[in-house]
């Protein structure tokens, strides 16, 4: 029997996130240490041929540094994409928002400013469709397998309870979240999957499981666990695994890939 999604029967998906700073990819270690991985558009092309599913743009720079999103980057990036392509980084408006979807972006991706100002996920649903709204959180586990939310590229920790801002970002009308588990991130030990799985059957939400991939069998695994799509970096930027790869290995186990 074929794995389709859980909630909604829609088919899971392989996501490529490109971390940018400064106009390069980099990637880091529980979000320190960032390494230059490559151009932009050199790596979305390369992902848009082996098969990605969508690609994820995040100028984690641009949040701490109170900079904008590079605009012209963003254009060169979706000038050259015909899969979903979304942006994040630095936007705090929902003319920040509108200047982006216009720049070629399919959707947006709200992190700190959400947390700051939450009505504009109401806002950005309401003008631009729940389809277009991805609030990405960044959760670390504590010593009490407590899971704090941080914002400013993993650099601050709110007071927010994670499972009560799970619950208010649906209820505002984002589609998606974008789920990291800082705990995770660039460690190769694989995805959150408690985690995943509890979010998956508590809310009627995409998740996007982030952080901790490695190999193929994370990505099979998550999906058993209810993530509707899962996302990873620096595994396909060092050329480790192919996306046909993991594809491949989805299809192995009768999940359903596009």
């Amino acid at each position: 029997m074929q794995l389709e999604n859980v909630n909604n029967g829609l088919i899971p998906r392989v996501i490529v996130c490109l971390d940018v700073a400064n106009g390069r990819v980099v990637k880091g270690v529980n979000f320190k240490g960032l390494t230059d991985m490559g151009d932009p558009v050199e790596l979305v092309l390369r992902y848009q041929e082996q098969g990605a599913d969508e690609i994820v743009f995040l100028d984690i720079k641009a949040t701490l540094e109170n900079r904008a999103n590079a605009l012209d980057t963003v254009r060169r990036v979706a000038q050259n994409l015909s899969i979903p392509f979304t942006v994040g980084g630095g936007l705090n408006s929902y003319a920040d928002v509108e200047q982006f979807l216009n720049a070629g972006a399919d959707k947006v991706a709200l992190n700190s400013a959400a947390v700051k100002t939450p009505e504009l996920i109401n806002q950005i649903a309401e003008g631009f469709g729940s389809q277009c709204v991805v609030v990405a959180v960044d959760v670390n586990k504590d010593a009490v397998d407590d899971y704090a939310v941080y914002v400013s590229g993993g650099h601050v920790r709110t007071e927010l309870d994670a499972f009560s801002w799970f619950a208010e970002v649906e209820q505002r009308g984002a589609g998606e979240i974008l789920l990291t588990a800082m705990h995770r991130d660039g460690t190769g030990i694989g995805f959150d999957n408690e985690l995943m799985a509890k979010v998956a059957k508590e809310r009627n939400i995409q998740v996007i499981a982030s952080g901790g991939a490695a190999n193929e069998q994370h990505f099979v695994d998550t999906f058993m666990a209810g993530s509707d799509a899962a996302l990873a970096a620096g595994m396909f930027h060092r050329g480790e695994l192919s996306i046909q790869d993991v594809k491949q290995a989805l299809r192995q186990q009768q999940i359903l890939t596009r």
